[in-house]
């Protein structure tokens, strides 16, 4: 991986750089889906606001991703969101924020991860599966055609 990376709750102040990184990071997938991605439209303030956003800074200080989780009412830690941005893909940047929710779910005492992708976001698929994500289901959920992905801790 290249240089430290530290992992942050995101502060008001961040939020210029988290709307940066969704921008760059969901927007070439557009065409491919034929929609706009969800994570464009997400209320990044509000989850700013409720500290459940956390940013990935560079070694010199500057956001190169983020994501949010939470525990979900059957106890599983659900990885809602992670984005790098195009500049720092390739370093393990998202590995290592996968692995801080991971982290996060077995101090919480969560059974497994869970998460979902666009089914057309073939990259994301791949890099879930050879981080130990198995796909469950593949449904339409609010207008998306998405594939779902567990791990058992």
């Amino acid at each position: 991986m290249a240089g430290a990376a530290e992992l942050r709750v995101a502060g008001p102040a961040d939020l210029a750089a988290v709307l940066a990184i969704a921008e760059a990071a969901y927007t070439p997938y557009v065409a491919r889906i034929g929609q706009r991605p969800k994570p464009l439209d997400i209320d990044y303030a509000a989850q700013v606001a409720a500290g459940e956003l956390r940013v990935l800074d560079g070694p010199d200080g500057r956001p190169l991703g983020f994501i949010t989780w939470h525990v979900q009412p059957d106890g599983d830690m659900l990885l809602e969101n992670v984005a790098v941005h195009p500049d720092a893909r390739g370093q393990g940047r998202g590995r290592q924020m996968i692995a801080a929710c991971e982290t996060a779910a077995r101090d919480a005492g969560c059974p497994a991860v869970t998460l979902y992708t666009h089914a057309r976001m073939t990259e994301n698929r791949a890099l879930y599966a050879r981080l130990g994500y198995t796909a469950i289901a593949r449904r339409e959920d609010e207008g998306f055609d998405r594939v779902f992905f567990r791990k058992p801790l």
